[in-house]
């Protein structure tokens, strides 16, 4: 084949051309959106316009959001919050490298991720009675959600989830790499990511990212109307169509959470003994874009520790592949790719036998 295709959107999405013009265009305001001339309050309408985008989008009043270098700076605030931090078990990387078991006695914040980015299942946040939130037998008085792989494709409200705080990152729904937020509940006192100038009320110090935030708004605008107009209910078809494809011919491999709700473009499926890794490399020489497991700032890939935490031994953990979807996947995309892995499946069940 001579296009590639690709299938590996909660890596990060395409930018969208919205984000992409507006980016365009905020690279010829000058000004620091610190300063109070013209040219820098030309800089500071573009982040406070995003801003009010962002909060629109999550539900949020625009005073609680707080820009960010992206979700994993954004969870940052979980090592400034005083006591315990519990983290769900199949919480992501940027959350469960925060958990600390110190102060149990005390304060304690439950960290966890609203839909999870391997798997794609969705877990429903914890109900806050009493100004407690509890998650099996964890009771804390802070509920920090990740909402990364979720704002855009479901259905959220920071107002009316019950959490405290919360963190998102602009690339997974179409906007640039290197920008998300913090929303931090209105009255919440909670540390500042970083000291300096005082920026983002005080929260995060240190000169905006103009034409980042401002292409962040852009695309969560796009991505809202999306939403709203069912595209991802369109996505789902396609998910459904690739695993219907591949369980008749694979009757062994294992769809991860197939019987749970999962994000509508997500399939994380195993099938033992064939490593996730020569598949994403099987599937690159085709033509395919796909993920497997977690992979590391160095590109190396690992057995998933999300699969082994939901109970998965290593054999199938290590066989796990992630193909994740977007509104421009087309079905003869998801049918070429079904072919593909087939005919790659043959050869590894040949080797097998």
């Amino acid at each position: 084949m001579t296009e590639r295709v690709y299938l590996d959107w909660n890596a990060t999405a395409p930018l969208r051309p919205e984000a992409r013009a507006t980016m365009i265009a905020a690279m010829d305001v000058v000004g620091n959106p610190s300063s109070v001339h013209a040219e820098g309050r030309a800089a500071k309408a573009l982040v406070e316009r995003a801003r009010a985008e962002v909060a629109a989008a999550v539900g949020c009043q625009p005073a609680e959001v707080v820009f960010t270098a992206g979700a994993t700076e954004a969870a940052g605030v979980l090592a400034a919050l005083p006591g315990a931090v519990v983290v769900e078990p199949t919480a992501h990387d940027a959350l469960w490298s925060r958990a600390r078991a110190d102060g149990l006695a005390g304060a304690v914040t439950l960290a966890m991720g609203l839909a999870n980015s391997e798997t794609g299942i969705v877990i429903a946040p914890p109900v806050r009675e009493g100004g407690v939130v509890r998650l099996g037998a964890t009771e804390a008085g802070c509920l920090l959600l990740d909402v990364t792989q979720a704002v855009g494709r479901l259905p959220f409200s920071f107002a009316w989830s019950g959490a405290d705080l919360a963190v998102l990152s602009a690339h997974k729904l179409g906007g640039p790499k290197g920008v998300g937020a913090l929303i931090v509940r209105r009255g919440l006192d909670v540390p500042p990511l970083a000291t300096g100038g005082g920026q983002e009320m005080g929260r995060r110090s240190g000169t905006e990212n103009v034409i980042g935030i401002a292409g962040f708004g852009a695309a969560i605008t796009a991505a809202m109307r999306d939403l709203d107009a069912g595209v991802w209910a369109e996505v789902e078809k396609l998910r459904n169509i690739l695993e219907a494809a591949l369980a008749s011919a694979a009757p062994e491999t294992i769809f991860v959470g197939k019987d749970a709700p999962r994000l509508p473009n997500t399939s994380c499926f195993a099938t033992p003994g064939w490593k996730g890794e020569t598949q994403v490399m099987q599937m690159d020489l085709a033509g395919y874009a796909i993920s497997a497991g977690s992979a590391c700032s160095s590109g190396k890939v690992r057995t998933s520790r999300v699969l082994t935490a939901m109970g998965h031994d290593a054999r199938t953990a290590g066989s796990a592949i992630r193909v994740s979807l977007g509104p421009t996947t087309t079905e003869d995309e998801v049918r070429g790719f079904c072919e593909a892995w087939l005919r790659q499946y043959e050869k590894f069940r040949r080797k097998a036998a």
